[in-house]
């Protein structure tokens, strides 16, 4: 049974040297700082490599993250896997948990996230199954 998650987050970026080999390459590094509200109470950690084209409202990016908190109750750390496009302004999200990376309470999680930025405000939807989840928190889809 899928669960739904919702709320809205801080991230901080900032900028990293690239490796040697991919320093002239027009390609980004960040890290990522974010702290989850609502029904996930967590902070995430990754890191990020991204490229914006010369065309407006063109990018992508791909980004690793360690997520370490409680969703809806239950406690653990998993990983997310980010593959992002955007394409002359339109928008197009991979955000899944990698396979097996969820620890503790969290173990078995499977899902995907979608990050909503309105007005430079960040929020998340996450769609996640967990072998023994409860279906008393949040929207069933």
């Amino acid at each position: 049974m899928n669960v739904s998650a919702k709320g809205p987050f801080d991230v901080q970026l900032a900028p990293q040297p690239l490796s040697t080999v991919a320093e002239d390459t027009a390609l980004g590094r960040l890290s990522l700082d974010k702290t989850y509200h609502g029904d996930l109470s967590a902070t995430g950690k990754g890191e990020m490599l991204s490229f914006r084209s010369d065309t407006p409202g063109s990018a992508g990016y791909v980004a690793m993250e360690t997520v370490r908190g409680t969703l809806h109750g239950r406690s653990g750390t998993f990983v997310l896997q980010h593959s992002c496009t955007m394409t002359r302004g339109v928008p197009t999200q991979s955000i899944t948990v990698v396979p097996d990376s969820g620890t503790e309470a969290l173990a078995g999680l499977t899902g995907s996230l979608v990050i909503d930025i309105t007005d430079g405000k960040h929020a998340y939807h996450f769609c996640y199954a967990l072998p023994d989840a409860q279906p008393s928190h949040g929207d069933h889809e």
